[in-house]
């Protein structure tokens, strides 16, 4: 029984959670030569790698539209991954801000030959770049990544285009809320899966839940142990005093 109970515990730990954070999982291309003609560094997109896996920034959010039922759109870049290897693309972001993101990744090929893709990354792409001329939007300074770190940008290598649709999840009465949402700040994070199944990034709490169970386990025995004691000793106290009545 009380293996069950284990069971139990354990599967609340596993249990996945309507909570803030959204996420997609993908397989990395095939590498890849980038034609220099596509202009990739010239967009101006924030990019992520393995050497820089997490990216803190603000999304423009919007209420679904007819136009835009998935809210406002970002793309972002992620390069330098390993062909064939499992990643997922994590948002977190305050439970405060309720917003439902909507992910997904394409390929330089599906971007390039999808005209609506690639409309739509060049306007992003054009509004982003005049938002850094004109600094029209103040954000918050983000702290300059290391040299000896940071990625330069691949002549060739495997590659996606990361697209994120943000949709405000709210209701207030606050008008100025309702006609004008404001942007959201997230986390956005690149984790790689070890051997393809399990996220890099929850090792240490695998290691938790695995140190967690080992003593619920060793707990579970000892009470068990103790029950079985005391069912014992009752026994042998009701069989001794059964047999004292006999004598009499």
């Amino acid at each position: 029984m009380y293996i069950f109970f284990i069971f139990l515990f354990l599967l609340s730990l596993w249990l996945p959670v309507d909570a803030n954070v959204e996420k997609t999982i993908f397989l990395a291309p095939s590498t890849i030569p980038i034609p220099s003609e596509t202009g990739i560094d010239d967009l101006g997109l924030d990019r992520l790698s393995p050497l820089s896996p997490v990216l803190r920034t603000q999304l423009n959010a919007s209420f679904p539209t007819s136009e835009n039922p998935l809210g406002t759109e970002s793309w972002y870049f992620l390069e330098n991954l390993t062909p064939g290897q499992r990643y997922e693309v994590r948002i977190c972001y305050l439970a405060t801000q309720p917003t439902e993101f909507t992910l997904s990744t394409h390929t330089l090929a599906d971007t390039v030959e999808d005209t609506s893709l690639f409309s739509s990354i060049s306007r992003f792409s054009a509004s982003r770049l005049d938002q850094v001329r004109t600094d029209s939007i103040p954000r918050k300074p983000r702290a300059r990544p290391d040299p000896a770190v940071m990625d330069a940008g691949p002549s060739s290598g495997s590659f996606l285009f990361l697209r994120v649709y943000a949709a405000a999840d709210y209701f207030t009465l606050d008008h100025s809320l309702m006609e004008n949402v404001p942007p959201v700040l997230v986390d956005i994070i690149l984790d790689p899966f070890l051997l393809n199944v399990f996220p890099k990034s929850l090792v240490p709490t695998a290691g938790w839940i695995a140190v967690v169970a080992g003593v619920a386990l060793f707990v579970s025995r000892w009470v068990v142990g103790e029950f079985r004691r005391l069912a014992n000793e009752s026994e042998t106290d009701a069989a001794v005093r059964k047999e004292g009545k006999k004598k009499k």
